[in-house]
This record gives structure tokens, C-alpha cells and sequence, in this order.
């Protein structure tokens, strides 16, 4: 039987009431990940404020190492 592992990544939000991402640095950082065998299973937009995003989490999992 397979094991995991999860790690969470929490991205903030820029702009006056939140919402806008670095897409850039979002699109780096898991693509770091994925080399290093990490893949994204969830994106979750957290802390909303007046219909904006302030956080991103995202989870990511990968094959427990025995």
C-alpha cells in the first residue's frame, strides 16, 4: 500500500483588499516543488475579505519515503 506525505504552501495576496497573486512566483515555487517530487492536490482561498482572497493554501503530496 502506498504512503504519503502533505506538505502546505500559503501564498499571500497583494493589492489594497487582497486578491491579486504573483502568479509568476506561484507557478516557481511549485514547479520547485515538483522537481523535488511534490504534486498539488488542493488550492484553497483563505482569509476572504468583501469577496477578496488575502491567502492562498495549497497542499501538495508526494510518496513517503521507507
Amino acid at each position: 500500500m502506498e504512503k504519503w506525505e502533505y506538505t502546505i504552501i500559503k501564498f499571500g495576496t497583494e493589492g489594497y483588499m487582497g486578491g491579486i497573486v504573483d502568479i509568476a512566483y506561484f507557478e516557481n515555487k511549485l514547479n520547485i516543488m515538483g522537481e523535488d517530487g511534490w504534486e498539488l492536490v488542493s488550492v484553497v482561498s483563505a482569509n476572504q475579505h468583501h469577496g477578496a482572497s488575502r491567502e492562498i493554501v495549497s497542499v501538495l503530496k508526494r510518496k513517503k519515503q521507507t
